[in-house]
């Protein structure tokens, strides 16, 4: 494998504590959230966090999906340390100490803007089955800070440094200034810059800040359902997934010398992904339905897998073969979590 240089990968995003618990449909009914969704967390669903913490079984893990990816990546690449880098705001308690010890294990380059206004962000997993709605109180992560934190030459010259960028949509709804300024570095530079479209929600309700950055979008990331809205909310008028990722892949796009590809996960079905001007399909690695412990942070984990033969300029090919790996060990376990080394060749 060639081997790559510290603080070659930069993410920057929500980093948040998951509080997962295995839930019923009657707690789902109650907070009004669907099995599967992706949501910010409102004024009704304050006693849900209480509910789910007091829970006979409840399991923290530090999350938010750009840094769950950059910590897969660094996981998959596993020497040098901190080749990934991850900025993201955080308070100053207990929460955000538990946050700086986990990326300290994974041996992730972090550097959180702290401040004590809000409290650490967490985000509630409730699992049902196979399925997990997610229900994220953003607090402290809403208050990263352009001018406080990205724009700081100690900082900023880690930024400079990276050759892959890659922010989940999620960050969309905190500081879409300080992803224009990642990616237009990125564009102006020829480096790779990845998105996510994230939820449905981003899609639709985030949708200008959104379509102001997908002009510096290399790569973008998505599910089957979030592709399926974004095509909705730009009036494609097809549900068709391989004619979406084409549609997607022809928008604007400001550096030239490198075409956008489109990466579209489908849970169990095929990953599709646009090859040059064609779209393509790959088959995800086969898995028995009773070796699924718990699909929250498949997506990341797909990404990260992907990341990390990316920033070891591996093919496309080779990418995705990455990102099933990933998602594959990521399923078989709760929260976002993996074994101390990966099994992958």
């Amino acid at each position: 494998m060639p081997t790559v240089s510290p603080n070659s990968l930069f993410g920057m995003g929500n980093p948040l504590l998951d509080i997962s618990a295995v839930v019923d449909k009657d707690f789902l009914d109650k907070y009004g959230l669907k099995p599967n969704d992706q949501i910010l967390a409102e004024e009704k669903h304050k006693a849900l966090f209480e509910e789910i913490a007091s829970t006979s079984k409840v399991e923290y893990h530090a999350g938010g999906s750009t840094q769950n990816s950059v910590k897969i990546a660094q996981w998959m690449i596993q020497e040098p340390h901190k080749v990934a880098t991850f900025f993201g705001c955080i308070g100053t308690d207990h929460f955000g100490e538990i946050l700086k010890q986990k990326a300290a294990e994974a041996h992730v380059d972090a550097h959180y803007y702290e401040q004590n206004r809000e409290p650490t962000g967490t985000c509630a997993a409730c699992i049902t089955g196979d399925n997990r709605s997610l229900v994220a109180n953003l607090a402290a992560a809403n208050c990263y800070n352009k001018e406080k934190h990205l724009d700081v030459e100690s900082n900023w010259s880690l930024v400079e440094k990276a050759r892959v960028y890659y922010i989940a949509g999620f960050f969309l709804t905190v500081s879409p200034d300080s992803i224009l300024k990642v990616a237009r570095h990125a564009s102006d530079n020829n480096k790779i810059f990845g998105l996510n479209l994230s939820a449905p929600f981003i899609s639709q309700f985030f949708k200008e800040p959104l379509m102001k950055v997908l002009p510096y979008v290399d790569i973008i990331f998505g599910n089957e359902t979030e592709a399926a809205t974004f095509a909705k909310e730009q009036g494609f008028e097809t549900e068709d997934i391989s004619e979406i990722a084409h549609r997607v892949q022809c928008l604007p796009k400001v550096n030239q010398k490198r075409q956008r590809i489109v990466v579209f996960t489908q849970g169990p079905e095929e990953t599709v992904a646009t090859v040059g001007d064609k779209v393509k399909r790959f088959p995800v690695l086969d898995i028995d339905q009773n070796d699924i412990v718990d699909t929250n942070g498949a997506g990341d984990a797909f990404v990260g897998g992907f990341l990390s033969a990316l920033v070891q300029d591996q093919s496309l090919e080779e990418c995705i073969r990455a990102g099933h790996y990933a998602a594959h060990v990521i399923i078989r376990r709760s929260g976002c979590t993996f074994p101390e080394k990966p099994d992958f060749r």
